[in-house]
């Protein structure tokens, strides 16, 4: 089996590429040759990824590459910049994978189509979509443009939706949080009681490779997390445990850290920091048998003990 990968040289890619590598017959798409990706897998090299021309004999695709969440965004249209990579970008490789007749074209969408916080239940597949941010509109436009091309079609369509991906080298929010969490700052979680999912990216990638195969994921949308959620106190804690330091808690009345964020412009990062975003995966269990093959716990550790190797 051959599977063409976009974004193989990004964080998730790089794992997934890897971790496929000795089982199936790889290609990544990149911009220029990366000495990132493992010696046996193919490149094809395009300037424009979603306008390759890949081979006739690609299986599967999956499809990572897309413009993320960027840090001071200085476009005049952010939504627009969102949609030109995400949504026409994802259908310009999608009508390829349709006149090439590939088997299945797998989607690494996001939590975020369903919204950012949850209160008195957790996410599923069936709820109503509330994106908020234009990186989440942008993708579950995606969505929803795939699901009417591929209507009828003979190319399966499976759709991933992932929370924050985590491991010692992730980029963004998680490796801020890392550099925090590795200095001596008493942090204000003391009375910190949220519930957030996250997914290691070991699990990820485990997923997506259960996704290339299994039949029952045909033309399905999945929710993928760790099996446990926390609290960000206790990601602290399990972050410090892994970087064998001891955590320092203080207590801080939660109105006033959500009015003092307000006041900064720091309001989306409260919002990640203390209110709870639940994830249910209960479909992924028992549609394809899925079991995450590391627990919460041990993948925070984990990252605590690698973040060290990294840093030294």
């Amino acid at each position: 089996m051959k599977i063409l990968i976009t974004g193989a040289t990004g964080f998730v890619g790089t794992a997934l590429v890897k971790k496929l590598n000795s089982s199936y017959d790889t290609m990544a798409v990149v911009r220029s040759q990366s000495n990132i990706l493992p010696g046996s897998t193919h490149q094809l090299i395009a300037k424009n990824i979603f306008e390759a021309d890949f081979p006739n004999d690609i299986d599967i695709i999956i499809h990572l590459a897309g413009r993320a969440h960027v840090l001071n965004d200085q476009s005049i249209d952010p939504l627009t910049e969102f949609r030109k990579v995400n949504v026409e970008g994802t259908l310009q490789l999608a009508r390829q994978a349709l006149e090439k007749k590939i088997k299945r074209f797998i989607l690494i969408s996001s939590i975020g189509v369903n919204g950012s916080v949850t209160e008195q239940q957790s996410f599923t597949e069936d709820a109503v979509p509330h994106p908020h941010a234009h990186y989440a509109i942008s993708k579950l436009e995606a969505e929803q443009e795939l699901k009417e091309l591929f209507a009828g079609a003979d190319t399966e369509l499976v759709i991933i939706r992932p929370p924050l991906v985590y491991a010692a080298h992730a980029p963004g929010n998680f490796a801020r949080l890392l550099k925090l969490v590795d200095t001596n700052l008493p942090l204000p979680f003391a009375g910190t009681r949220n519930k957030r999912s996250f997914v290691a990216l070991e699990n990820l990638v485990d997923f997506i490779q259960t996704c290339i195969e299994h039949p029952n994921a045909a033309n399905q949308t999945f929710l993928i997390a760790d099996e446990t959620s926390i609290s960000t106190r206790e990601l602290v804690q399990y972050l410090k445990e892994g970087m064998e330091k001891t955590p320092r808690f203080i207590y801080l009345p939660q109105s006033l850290m959500k009015l003092g964020a307000a006041c900064i412009g720091k309001s989306k990062l409260y919002e990640q920091l203390f209110e709870s975003l639940e994830v249910n995966t209960s479909k992924a269990q028992n549609l394809l048998g899925w079991k995450a093959p590391i627990s919460t716990r041990q993948a925070m550790l984990k990252a605590g003990q690698d973040y060290l190797k990294i840093k030294e």
